[in-house]
Parts: structure tokens; sequence; C-alpha cells
């Protein structure tokens, strides 16, 4: 899964940012604004963008350029600019908490946007104040104060609280004319969870509310940013052009590469096709998908059931449903009858099959005959070689 930091000019200076993508072409592009004390590398920046990535979705998330609200909108319109100019207008708006707000500012500025979502976020922007009792006296007096609420340090001035003050977001809501999905934590101790119903009563339909239960405002645990995300990507993808037919794959193998999710998480790309390999907790996984031995157990079933059918249907036998259940272990080469080998233990893979429909016991023979000819079967028992190579060292 890339990711690629960039930079490009905000409403205040350059901006950092960083564009996660998924392994194959993007399915939709996506704009994450970050919560008022987070930044682009935030917890929750990283885990939906980088989960986002998995459902096939590149998402730019960026640094504002300066704190004021008006200049978070004008940065926002900016990540717009570049992703326009250099990949495709964003068709999803992300933000989270404050940046939930903004988002649902800037959304008119930004017309190729399709679907807003926003996460933990404050129905009005003068929300933050709240937060900051104890600062104003110094903000009064001097004319700034640094707070710090829970993300890091962060400095407060006069004219950014002026800036918040001045809106009216249930005016700007009731205008979205794009599909909103609003996220918010019910326990949520920073933002609560009123925020989100004047948020969804503000809006106009189509509209969507999902609780994100016990998360934190902050989505620390990566499991919450993982569902959000989930969540998300299935949601939009109702307002996301459909994707393309299939296309000829340009090459018949199958890429497999670290996704970042876990210590063993891996993301295998086969043709346009996206899975998830993972090991079980118990040897230190997330178990986030199939081990390895898993999805060889998946192949070799997937071949013999499609190898029956296609027997079946040429002989127009009346075979309802296949299934084949299958399991792996490694015994002693003593146990195994069949086996001549010198080593103290071999691989065993047990295979049932399940043949519904009216068949004699004749039929039901061959198809079983027919099971143990399918090519992945024979590349098993077959002898196999699997040359291995280093791709070019770019960086010498």
């Amino acid at each position: 899964m890339p990711t690629m930091p960039l930079r490009f000019p905000g409403s205040h200076g350059e901006m950092d940012a960083r564009l996660d993508s998924p392994d194959g072409p993007p399915r939709a592009f996506a704009l994450f604004a970050h919560c008022f004390t987070c930044s682009k590398e935030s917890k929750a920046a990283a885990f939906v963008s980088q989960a986002l990535a998995l459902q096939g979705i590149a998402t730019l998330r960026f640094d504002f350029s300066a704190p004021e609200f008006s200049s978070n909108l004008d940065d926002l319109v900016a990540a717009a600019q570049w992703l326009r100019a250099h990949q495709r207008a964003p068709d999803i708006l992300i933000g989270h908490s404050l940046g939930g707000t903004a988002v649902l500012a800037a959304a008119a500025r930004i017309p190729e946007a399709r679907a807003v979502a926003t996460i933990g976020a404050p129905f009005h922007p003068a929300h933050v104040t709240h937060l900051l009792t104890d600062a104003l006296p110094q903000i009064a007096a001097t004319g700034e104060a640094q707070v710090d609420l829970g993300a890091g340090p962060v400095r407060v001035s006069r004219p950014f609280l002026d800036d918040l003050a001045g809106r009216d977001p249930a005016q700007v809501i009731g205008a979205l004319r794009k599909a909103l999905l609003v996220m918010h934590a019910p326990r949520d101790s920073v933002v609560d969870i009123e925020n989100a119903s004047r948020i969804f009563s503000a809006a106009k339909h189509p509209k969507s509310f999902v609780s994100l239960d016990d998360a934190d405002h902050l989505l620390t645990r990566r499991a919450d940013a993982q569902y959000a995300a989930t969540v998300l990507a299935a949601w939009a993808s109702r307002y996301l052009d459909p994707e393309p037919p299939a296309r000829q794959p340009t090459s018949t193998g199958v890429r497999v590469a670290e996704s970042g999710e876990g210590r063993f998480t891996q993301t295998v790309l086969a043709g346009r096709h996206r899975l998830r390999a993972d090991e079980p907790m118990a040897v230190g996984g997330d178990d986030a998908g199939p081990s390895p031995y898993e999805l060889l157990l998946a192949a070799l079933g997937a071949c013999t059931s499609m190898t029956v059918r296609m027997y079946a249907e040429r002989k127009q036998w009346p075979l309802e449903r296949v299934s084949v259940q299958l399991e792996h272990a490694r015994i002693h080469a003593s146990d195994c009858a069949e086996c001549e080998t010198k080593q103290a233990y071999v691989d065993r893979i047990e295979r049932v099959l399940t043949l519904d429909g009216p068949l004699d016991a004749e039929q039901r023979q061959r198809l079983l005959e027919i099971a143990n000819k399918c090519p992945v079967h024979r590349t098993l028992l077959g002898e196999v070689q699997i040359p291995t190579r280093l791709t070019p060292n770019t960086q010498e």
C-alpha cells in the first residue's frame, strides 16, 4: 500500500501532505481534514486513510497551513485543486472533529465531491470555545494562549475565536446538496453526541448516521478507525461511479505486499481483486485475513469444485451444488503408508466433497475421480520449481 509525501501551496504557504493509495488503480479519491489539535500524522488520519486504501480509495491527508477556520476552508480547496490537477478531483470529503465542520463548510467550493463524511464533528465551529474555558482570560488579555486538548499543544488566538463565531452551520448543512454520513461515538467526551444530532437534523436527504460505539474522540484505536473506514467505503460506493468492467489483467501473476495494518497483515492482488492474508492471533498476527495455508487450501478447494462442476455440466449430470471441506496437518512420515520419503514429517491435506443432487452411485464415484485431476491438485503432487530473485535495488 504505497504512501507518498507531498507539498503544495495552501492559503498561508506550503502544506505538508501524504497520499495513501491502494496497490491497484484507485476507484475513488478522498480528502481527509484532521482535528483541531491534530495533524495529518494523527492516528485517526493515518488509520482511516490506510484503511480506505485497502478499500480501493486513495486518500490525501494534509496539515493546514494556518489555524484560522477560514484558512482551513481555503486549504481544503487548495488540496482539492492539487488532486484535480495531478490525479482526479476528490469524490469524498472526510473530516475529523473540527475538520468535519470544515469539510461541511467547504463542500460547496468542491463541486466534484459527491459525498461528505464527518467523524466526531461539532455542529458549530465555535464549539471549540467550550474547550478553552481556562484559557479564555489569557486570550482576552494577551490575544493568544497555548492549550492542550489531548492531541498536543496548540496556540489559539483571538482572531481564531472571532472567525469561529461568525458562522451559520444550519444554513450551510441544509444547502449541502451532497450525500452525508455522520459518524459519532455516543460516549465522546470532547464533542458530545448532541452535535451529531444537530448536524443530522439540519441536513437534507440522502443522509446516514453510524454510531462508533465506545470509540474515543481521537479514534486512537486502529480497530475503530478500520471500522469507520470500512463503513465509509461501503456507504460511499452508492454515490460513486460504477467500477469499470473487468479489464484483461496486464499480468497473470499475484502480488503480495505488507499492508501496514499489523505485524503480518498482507494485501493480496490477483488481477483486479483484493484479498487480505494474516496469521492467527495465537502466533502474533491480527487474524485480519486467512493464513497462507488457508489460502492454499482455498486454492485447492476452489479448483476442485470448478473441475467437478465443469465435468458434470459436460456430461449433463444433475449436480446441483459442490462443496469442499479441507484440512491441513503435518504428520509423521511413519503414519503415512502411501508416502515414500526420508523426511520425518509430511504435509497431509484431507479433502471431503459434498455433492448435492440426484446423482447415482456411479456418477458420484466418477466425480470423485475427477476431483483428483484438478490442476492445482496435480501441481501440489508434481515437481514444482520456485526460482526466486530480488528486484533491482534502485537506491544504489
